[in-house]
């Protein structure tokens, strides 16, 4: 080795450059980007939910991010429109996910809408998607013989609930359908301006 100083000298050259084209390039392309019209901030009740969606590990088995249809049938599947980078505008941190072991939920608020089908599927996936390897989440739920006035009883199919007494959505199960029903993202996005 001639000299530990050129040794160093490139290692910074080559992490400036990395760091310039992979970190300072995309930023300075993507930070004047305003949300696209229709794309709402989070409430709070919907920010709690998108913490249960973290802690429960949801990001590890779903994306957010349906792709390109040059890339992936994800139009094909239902799941919605290739996201834009605009799409994650209120979204810190971002949960694009990395993996697909169940469906994208970019667009789940859309194509299931209703609070009680999630807090079903959430309740027992496998009565709603034959299946499924999706977990239930029981522990989000509890069983009374007799729903309180405010308590949001959950809708099961036949012989799935308890033979004596009701299933009861607890407040962070709630939070988290909440979340999962404001995934919408059907509204328009504009077309990049051309540059000649």
């Amino acid at each position: 080795m001639e000299s530990p100083a050129k040794l160093i000298a490139g290692a910074m050259v080559t992490l400036a450059v990395a760091t310039a084209s992979l970190v300072v390039l995309p930023y300075l392309q993507l930070k004047p980007l305003p949300p696209p019209p229709g794309l709402e901030p989070y409430t709070e009740a919907q920010l709690r939910g998108r913490q249960q969606y973290i802690a429960h590990g949801c990001v590890y088995c779903h994306s957010q991010q349906p792709r390109d249809p040059s890339q992936a049938p994800d139009a094909a599947r239902g799941w919605g429109r290739a996201s834009v980078a605009a799409d994650y505008t209120h979204d810190r941190p971002h949960l694009l996910g990395t993996m697909r072991t169940g469906p994208d939920l970019f667009n789940i608020g859309a194509r299931q809408p209703s609070e009680d089908w999630h807090l079903g599927h959430l309740y027992q996936p496998r009565a709603y998607v034959p299946g499924s390897t999706m977990p239930p989440y029981p522990f989000l739920f509890e069983t009374k013989a007799k729903a309180a006035p405010g308590d949001r009883v959950v809708t099961l199919p036949p012989g799935l609930g308890p033979p004596d007494g009701v299933v009861v959505a607890k407040p962070e199960v709630r939070d988290l359908v909440a979340y999962l029903q404001s995934l919408d993202h059907t509204y328009p996005v504009p077309l990049p301006e051309e540059t000649p």
